[in-house]
This record gives C-alpha cells, structure tokens and sequence, in this order.
C-alpha cells in the first residue's frame, strides 16, 4: 500500500541494513537519558524511510509499552518536536492531520488546504480521506463544506473525492474540445461559467491538462492563466492558479511555496514542515533544482539561513545537500 506515497525523486530511501529493534533501543536510550540526545534522534528518524519509520513505531510500542509519537511529544518542544512527530505519522494521517489544522479554529488555511488537495494523487486522496474519516470520524467532505463557501468549495469538493484521471495518455481532440469549453465559459461571454472551470480543472489529468492549456492558448492567443485572473478572483482563483501550476510543473509549485515560507521576517515552519516531511521520498530533489533555479540560491542555504538548532540539523538531513 505504502508504494503510492515513493517516487523516484525522493532525497530519503530505504536505508541498508535496517533493523526496527536497534532503532527503536537506540531511540529509547536517547529519550530517557539525562537530557535528550537530539542528535540519536535525528540521525535515525531523518534517515529512514517512512516505512522503517512505521516499523520502528511497532517495534517501540511492542518493547516499551508507549506510543513513540507520545514520547516525542513529552520529551522534545517547539519545531524540532513538530518535525519529529511529522515524520513517525504515516503519509495519509500526516495529510489528514494538516488538512485538519488548516479548518479548524478561527479563520481557514486556504493556503495549506489548496497546497495539499492539488498536489496529492487521486490514490492519495483517497487515503487521506480513509484516514481522516478513522482519526476525526468526520468526512472531510464535511469539514471542507462548512468552513468554505461558494465556487471554492465546490472545487475543493471535487478534489477531495479524488476523482482526477490518473492516466499519462492524452486525448488531443478532448483537449481541443475543452480548450473551447473554457474559452467559452470565461473569455467569450459576459460573465464566467465556474462550474466549467472547475470540471475541467479539477477532473483531467495533469498531462492532459498541459495539452489543453496549449489549445487555449492557440484558440484565445492569452495563457490560461490570464485568463483565470481576469475572469475569478479570490480563494477560488487562487486553486485554478495553483492547478494550473501543478498541471506544468507541481515541483516548481512546491519550490515557489517554500520560498514564500523561507523569505521575509519571519519563517512560515507549518509549510516548510509539511513539503519538506511529505515530498521527501517522491520529488524533493526536483523541488531543490527548482527552487535554485527560481531564487538562485540553494534551499540548503535557504534553510540554513533561517533556522536554527536541532531543528535546522534535521531539515537539513531531509533536504539531502546543496545545490
């Protein structure tokens, strides 16, 4: 099952010779000491893949009777601890959980919900709604529902029933026929036909999402997504635009996302977190070439620059190297 959270552009595999039993003793010895030695802790957890991480979760509970999430969380504080519970979640509870954290309390996430819900395979979504369901007994259906509104929630309705084509063959004559569909629903009449936009947006296939937007441009002589800022405005745009982005290029999205995290006063850690932990065994090391090539400075340095502490030490070990 766990095969549709790897891809083949991960900075973290498998690491040789794993046993589950001298981690999990080694992890133990590293919390109850006198002090924790952060630096056990990181140099197993942030070298593993997820599922030796899963593993050693068993293995832990198995030999000491206590959840190692829990430990993590009594024994470690502030991002360091965030960044370690992060990457002992299993992929699809991890996704859940920040889908969660993104509806709840006062005021949305839309960011966050709008980064997950157009990066994650239809296979994902299906998962993470599986795992969202058993940790909140909620659908998440029902949480988007009632903390978002209008065409925005319609559209993040459709992606969260995971229902976008999978397939990488692309049919030119749907791809001329759409083009037209969104042409006409937004640039040729007065007034724009959401749902349309939508449907198309929110259901083809990233590649066969490329090829229409190339018959857009031929048939209206504009990029779509000119088109879709002229026409939408608001959280709605925002998620057009950002599919948009993945349909060409999802690690560059994910760079441009880490840069926004990375810059300015302060460091956005729920965002830097959540790409660093969940790309980290499928694109992470396209999303560093991509972010080299948009900031012109590696995300290692970026990250060195901007955190500090245990907390840099693991990032950096997920990150893998400069650029």
């Amino acid at each position: 099952m766990a095969s549709i959270w790897i891809g083949h552009r991960g900075t973290i595999r498998d690491s040789a010779g794993f046993s589950p039993s001298v981690d999990a003793e080694a992890i133990n010895k590293a919390i109850r000491g006198l002090g924790t030695n952060e630096n056990t802790l990181i140099s197993i957890l942030a070298e593993r893949s997820n599922a030796q991480r899963q593993l050693i979760v068993k293995e832990y509970q198995a030999a000491y009777g206590k959840k190692l999430k829990d430990d993590l969380k009594g024994d470690l504080s502030g991002n360091f601890e965030h960044l370690m519970v992060a990457l002992v979640t299993p992929p699809a509870v991890f996704d859940a959980k920040q889908l969660k954290k993104s509806m709840k309390g006062t005021g949305t996430n839309e960011d966050a919900l709008i980064e997950i819900l157009t990066t994650r395979t239809s296979r994902q979504i299906k998962e993470i709604s599986q795992a969202y369901y058993t940790v909140y007994k909620k659908s998440l259906g029902d949480d988007i529902s009632s903390e978002t509104s209008g065409d925005f929630r319609k559209a993040l309705l459709t992606l969260a029933d995971g229902r976008r084509e999978e397939s990488l063959i692309v049919d030119e004559h749907v791809a001329k026929k759409d083009a037209q569909i969104l042409y006409n629903a937004g640039e040729k009449k007065w007034g724009t036909d959401e749902d349309k936009f939508t449907e198309i947006l929110c259901l083809r296939s990233f590649p066969q999402l490329k090829l229409t937007f190339e018959e857009y441009r031929n048939i209206s002589q504009k990029d779509i997504a000119d088109s879709i800022k002229g026409e939408l405005s608001g959280h709605f745009e925002d998620l057009l635009l950002a599919i948009v982005h993945c349909a060409r290029n999802t690690p560059a999205f994910l760079a441009e996302r880490l840069h926004q995290a990375l810059k300015g006063a302060g460091t956005d850690e729920l965002t830097l977190n959540r790409i660093m932990v969940s790309r980290s065994e499928i694109d992470l090391l396209d999303i560093r070439a991509e972010f080299k090539k948009h900031s012109g400075y590696s995300l290692y340095s970026a990250i060195k620059s901007d955190t500090s502490g245990d907390y840099e030490t693991a990032l950096l070990k997920i990150c893998g190297g400069d650029d």
